[in-house]
């Protein structure tokens, strides 16, 4: 039997104080959530010294992170769907705030990594505001506002590194954290009063065996990419765990077909316009990342390398930020491209201008100007693509499933950085020279990743080309006051 109507409810005053902060105060919450995934690399090399702990088992501060972020990102976009976005919005926040305090109280490396875990919660803060911005903002508006959500990630990055160097030099360690906890309340407390809880939502149980399936797939994955380099690709632990992502995510795709309400709609994502989202979605996190992690250790090297700057961590930080301020200021140059030739198109010419970037960096690498602009160019690049690509999810998909679907799309993304991260190490490694009796990556090996993540670029870029032509109107949500809304004819009545 179907569903009765929902009632329409009144239009939100959008003329408010409060109303017209929800988009800054979203973007600060985006900003903190990518300060929070990079204020920890600062520290990595004095850490084992400050908790007695071993490099490889000090890694895990960020391995854990990610780890949790990618499993994280669309369950809880799930859930944001199903009970409020807004209410998992501020869960997120608070897992966040609190790893920030255990980290500011603690030196026992087994809490770090536990509280970084639970700063990957945070996450999910992009796709569920994403989400939210659909919900609440009229056509017009909602364009810009969701590509300057995405470029959060970036923004917040090139910050982040030089902010928490900073604080670190001059500072004990754990003070880093006392001011990210600081801020992360302060999001929390500005999420309760500006940003209004969204009525779209879609009625069922929770699929906790889907997702607990796929959080047991994720770790298997990610794990093995992230540490193959380490554990060796051949060893029997990682083609252990090569295995069993294959068979637990194979079942879990199983269940998922036969779910009544799935965590993820797999009949939505073998949709060409969703499906391919999410591969170029995938490209584009690999190419993007490849920038970040090559650039930092390349402008690090001693000067005894032949290329290398020497520069200490807080210059290499001032060095990534002008590809910050980029992305904030060309949000709107690209949410006015998305509006007059589809968000596609954007994303084929941001994959595009990474790879010209990458081009920029293989023809000059020692300049210390050439190298700001290579890595600037693929930001724009960048800015371009994470604008377009919630873009085409958030037209593609039900109102009642934005947060999850943007979710999966974010988790692809992460899974590419990871790969990324793993390939760039895997190229550096099969290209060292011994410089005052130590291993440092060669000028050819930093050339063969910009030259890997260009061709990745490009790949995204034509992917990009294959996803079919934007639709005519997007699907509007219908807002009611009740626990249940519906997206036109597309969001399924219950039975």
């Amino acid at each position: 039997m179907a569903s009765p109507a929902p009632t329409p409810r009144p239009p939100r005053d959008t003329t408010g104080l409060r109303a017209r902060l929800t988009i800054p105060v979203l973007a600060y919450c985006g900003i903190l959530m990518a300060v929070m995934q990079t204020v920890v690399v600062p520290l990595l090399p004095d850490l084992p010294r400050l908790t007695g702990a071993s490099a490889s088992t000090v890694s895990w501060m960020v391995t854990a992170s990610l780890l949790a972020g990618a499993v994280l990102t669309p369950v809880l976009g799930r859930a944001g769907d199903m009970y409020g976005k807004r209410r998992v919005l501020l869960l997120s926040l608070a897992l966040m705030t609190a790893g920030s305090v255990i980290c500011a109280l603690t030196a026992d490396i087994a809490l770090l990594i536990t509280a970084r875990a639970l700063q990957g919660a945070a996450v999910s803060v992009v796709p569920l505001s994403i989400s939210i911005l659909r919900d609440e903002l009229p056509p017009e508006r909602r364009n810009g506002a969701v590509a300057l959500m995405s470029s959060t990630v970036g923004i917040g990055a090139a910050l982040g590194l030089p902010a928490a160097a900073l604080i670190i030099q001059y500072a004990n360690w754990h003070a880093m954290f006392w001011v990210t906890a600081g801020l992360g309340t302060t999001g929390v407390l500005l999420i309760r009063w500006a940003v209004p809880e969204s009525p779209v939502r879609e009625s069922g149980r929770f699929d906790v065996t889907g997702a607990l399936g796929l959080a047991a797939g994720l770790v298997c994955l990610l794990l093995a990419v992230s540490q193959g380099g380490e554990w060796g690709w051949g060893s029997a632990p990682i083609l252990g765990l090569f295995a069993g992502a294959a068979l637990v995510l194979a079942l879990w795709w199983r269940h998922q077909l036969r779910a009544q309400r799935p965590l993820v709609d797999l009949r939505l994502v073998s949709r060409p316009r969703v499906g391919l989202s999410h591969v170029a979605a995938l490209l584009t996190g690999f190419a993007f990342y490849a920038n970040t992690l090559v650039t930092a250790q390349l402008v690090q090297a001693p000067e005894a390398s032949g290329y290398g700057l020497g520069l200490s961590i807080v210059q290499t930080g001032l060095v990534l930020l002008p590809s910050g301020i980029v992305m904030l200021l060309l949000s709107p140059v690209s949410a006015r491209i998305s509006a007059a030739r589809g968000p596609r198109i954007t994303l084929a010419l941001g994959a595009a201008v990474i790879a010209a970037g990458y081009g920029v960096r293989i023809a000059d690498s020692r300049s210390l100007v050439m190298i700001m602009v290579g890595a600037t160019v693929v930001s724009v690049g960048t800015t371009l693509a994470y604008s377009a690509l919630p873009a085409l999810i958030l037209r593609a998909v039900p109102a009642t499933q934005t947060a999850s679907a943007n979710g999966v799309n974010v988790l692809m993304r992460t899974v590419g950085q990871a790969v990324s991260s793993a390939a760039v190490a895997a190229v550096l490694v099969h290209h060292t020279s011994l410089v005052d009796g130590l291993p440092l990556p060669t000028l050819h090996g930093y050339l063969v990743a910009f030259s890997v993540a260009a061709a990745v670029a490009l790949a995204g870029s034509a992917v990009a080309l294959l996803i079919p032509g934007d639709p005519a109107p997007e699907n509007e949500p219908v807002r009611t006051e009740g626990a249940r809304s519906v997206a036109d004819g597309t969001a399924k009545e219950d039975a």
